[in-house]
């Protein structure tokens, strides 16, 4: 799962600092400070969710050109924010332009195919417009999917010129272009297609799709999408003699009926769904050797077993498969007919593993990959072979991230990882033949994301800071700036500027967990905060595995209007989450909403002990694992320890979740039974004693809504009172302007209600 409490409130803006001059001037009790809720100068609630963004214009899917004279992104517009065309930047002029402008190309919204929705869900991208991935062929030719159809654009000295390549009905996804430039490839109602670019002849490499058994080709299925991010089923051979491709077989999978509620319809999806303890896919791979026209089975794993990585290197066939109970990735190699399988590599753990994107083969043929043996996860060399001994490259004992480069001469890694803080994300060198410690490549005090050249000379970075919003620059390898790509800077032209002089900074710690270790904090004060005074507090969560919410980045504007409007705001990092290695995250091994709840109430203990914290006055909300946790830690807290809580979209039983994730952490619900009902949410709703707001999408086909509805069911039957607000069409996160805006009208009606001082509660 991933957060959704913060892509819902991900553009709302700073109340500026004459709101929070208008508490005081309302405050009924001289040491309590009331709640804004009408301030004349506020930014409307109408502009929070408007075009432009209020973080201002952000380079996004940054890649760089086969011959890198060209940086490619995609970028939103000023008057549509969540429409996005494709520009260019010029790496020798330092000038941009645009290149496609997909209003051109799709003139009128195209209705997507279910599995195009499916797939942007599972991306989080469901709320684009526009061009929403691409790639390059060629130095001169770019791949765009765009309204169900294919569009190659060819970059030529008069311009960019594009050419429809496909007509069809159907929806075509998941298309790239060959290694070589000679084939567009795609999938077509579950099988897969490739296009001769020179005389368009149309081929299928796969069989056909058989719907009836439930059976398709070169496609990843829900788990693999979700839970492994591997969002493709097929793979060209660098030569583009071979291409590697997925059988997938659900007919074992249950068949889930999800009710697709939206204003005017009701729509049934029988959505193939493996629930915890329940049958996987059965996904083979195949190889379809172009050449002699012939296809080999070469390997077959599930139900209980996964495919979850696939590489080509110079000369092998490498996929990586992990065992149902997840305690080791097997790293499999395959030659050439008669495909002979073996495994050079097995990473294990007693708990379970973490997969990584992290494979690389270096010029003499070793491969380069990443593993957490000893608890962080760092960078090592091993033989292709499977013999003699692994070397390792990276300190054990700092946090890598993952792997982004080698250098042309195979000397050099380039890695981003934590090594100077768990704050901030950096670009880090470390020699690859030789010993030596590594280097920060980029500036401290700012969060992150790279793509290195092709040739290993200059690097684009993207990166902000809790004063700074997203910025992207073209920099040498060296990390000095060459020019911006999108500088992005806050002077007097940019959205947020209005509202810059009442921007809050937030403040960072640490606290203790009963174990001893170090859990990372944020607190965001209001705009005019006076220690003098109390305040109530916002606590937002996630925490889940893989997430990190508490860093050293531009933040949520939610937070920073609800710092407005006289909250304080705090987040926690409890143990289980991300970037902190094994033992932090080991916890919560067999029993989920525990040692993650205890964290997060040691948070509280500590906000409580604060001066300025009205301790009567605290409400948590999140959303995802957030709304678990939301849940989770109402219902175990002490009576009275908060006065509101908001849950979105939570997970109420673990055994209504997908295999791959929940196995992961709790085994399956008969190898785990006490576990399982430990870590629900249901066996604790009879101690609801917190005023709660629950949200649900009524189409969320990741936590589905039944999710939701047993614990109404609970509720009701116990006869505790909740608010409820649902959203007809809507999956996991509320998506477009007006949604969002009802979303955060109905939040924060719910929340002022409840952390109004006491002398301001309205009678009814």
């Amino acid at each position: 799962m991933k957060p959704v409490a913060k892509i819902l409130f991900t553009l709302l803006a700073a109340v500026i600092f004459t709101a929070a001059s208008s508490t005081a001037q309302t405050r009924q009790n001289p040491m309590e400070t009331d709640i804004v809720t009408d301030a004349p100068t506020s930014l409307p609630l109408e502009r929070l969710y408007a075009s432009p963004s209020l973080s201002g214009p952000t380079a996004r899917m940054v890649k760089y050109s086969p011959d890198g004279t060209r940086v490619t992104f995609l970028k939103s517009r000023a008057d549509e924010q969540n429409r996005f065309d494709l520009w260019q930047y010029d790496v020798a002029t330092g000038k941009q332009s645009m290149l496609v402008d997909s209003r051109l190309l799709e003139p009128e919204p195209v209705e997507l195919s279910e599995e195009e929705k499916a797939l942007r869900e599972r991306k989080r991208i469901s709320g684009s417009a526009g061009i929403t991935d691409y790639s390059w062929g060629a130095a001169d030719t770019i791949l765009v999917p765009l309204g169900g159809d294919l569009h190659l654009i060819t970059l030529t000295n008069s311009g960019p010129v594009a050419k429809q390549l496909t007509h069809s009905d159907a929806f075509e996804y998941d298309a790239r272009i060959s290694p070589r430039g000679t084939f567009v490839s795609f999938v077509r109602d579950g099988a897969v297609y490739a296009i001769e670019v020179t005389t368009g002849k149309e081929t299928r490499l796969t069989p056909e799709a058989d719907p009836g058994r439930a059976v398709s080709y070169g496609v990843a299925e829900f788990v693999a999408q979700e839970e492994m991010k591997r969002f493709t089923g097929y793979w060209w051979s660098p030569d583009e003699r071979y291409v590697a491709f997925t059988e997938v077989d659900e007919s074992d999978v249950d068949i889930i009926p999800r009710f697709d509620i939206e204003a005017e319809k009701v729509t049934v999806i029988e959505q193939r769904y493996p629930r915890a303890g329940r049958p996987n896919a059965r996904v083979s791979l195949y190889v379809k050797d172009l050449k002699k026209e012939r296809t080999d089975r070469i390997f077959e794993t599930g139900p209980d077993a996964y495919l979850a990585r696939v590489y080509w290197t110079s000369s092998s066939l490498w996929f990586l498969t992990v065992n149902r109970d997840q305690t080791e990735i097997r790293y499999n190699r395959t030659d050439s007919r008669p495909w002979r399988v073996w495994s050079p590599y097995t990473e294990h753990n007693d708990k379970w593993v973490n997969l990584s994107k992290d494979f690389r083969e270096l010029p003499d043929g070793r491969i380069l990959l990443t593993v957490e043996d000893g608890g962080m996860r760092h960078a090592i060399t091993i033989s292709p072979e499977g013999h003699g001994e692994t070397k390792v490259i990276t300190p054990p004992d700092q946090v890598l991230d993952s792997i982004e480069a080698v250098s042309p001469d195979g000397e050099t890694l380039y890695y981003t990882g934590y090594a100077d803080t768990v704050l901030e994300r950096q670009l880090y060198s470390a020699p690859i033949g030789k010993s030596g410690s590594p280097d920060r490549i980029t500036e401290a005090g700012k969060f992150w994301d790279i793509k290195i050249s092709p040739d290993g000379q200059s690097f684009v970075g993207t990166s902000s800071s809790p004063t700074q919003p997203t910025q992207t620059g073209l920099y040498h390898i060296n990390g000095k700036l060459i020019g911006w790509i999108e500088e992005n800077a806050l002077d007097e032209d940019h959205p947020y500027a209005p509202y810059l002089a009442g921007h809050v900074v937030p403040e960072f710690g640490t606290l203790k967990a009963e174990d001893g270790q170090d859990l990372y904090y944020s607190i965001l004060k209001p705009p005019t905060f006076d220690p003098g005074q109390k305040y109530p507090v916002i606590i937002e969560v996630y925490g889940g595995p893989h997430v990190q919410t508490v860093k050293r980045a531009w933040g949520s504007l939610s937070d920073q209007f609800l710092a407005g409007q006289g909250y304080i705001v705090f987040r926690l990092d409890n143990r289980g989450s991300n970037n902190r290695g094994r033992k932090f995250e080991d916890v919560i091994y067999h029993r989920t909403g525990g040692p993650e709840v205890r964290d997060q109430l040691a948070g509280v203990s500590w906000l409580k002990a604060q001066p300025y914290v009205d301790a009567n006055r605290i409400a948590i909300q999140g959303g995802s694992y957030g709304g678990y946790m939301t849940l989770m830690t109402i219902l175990q807290a002490p009576e009275d320890t908060f006065a509101a809580a908001v849950s979105s979209a939570p997970v109420t039983d673990w055994s209504l979740y997908d295999t791959f994730y929940t196995e992961r952490y709790m085994g399956t619900p008969e190898t785990n039974p006490d576990g399982y009902a430990a870590s629900g949410v249901l066996p604790y709703a009879g101690n609801l004693n917190t005023a709660l707001l629950l949200i649900h999408g009524m189409a969320d086909d990741n936590v589905t809504f039944d999710n939701s509805t047993r614990l109404m069911a609970i509720l009701q039957q116990e006869e505790k009172l909740f608010e409820l607000m649902t959203y007809p069409g809507q999956r996991h996160g509320i998506r477009g302007e007006a949604l969002q805006t009802h979303q955060m009208m109905t939040r924060l009606d719910f929340l002022d209600r409840h952390l109004s001082a006491p002398d301001n509660i309205p009678e009814n």
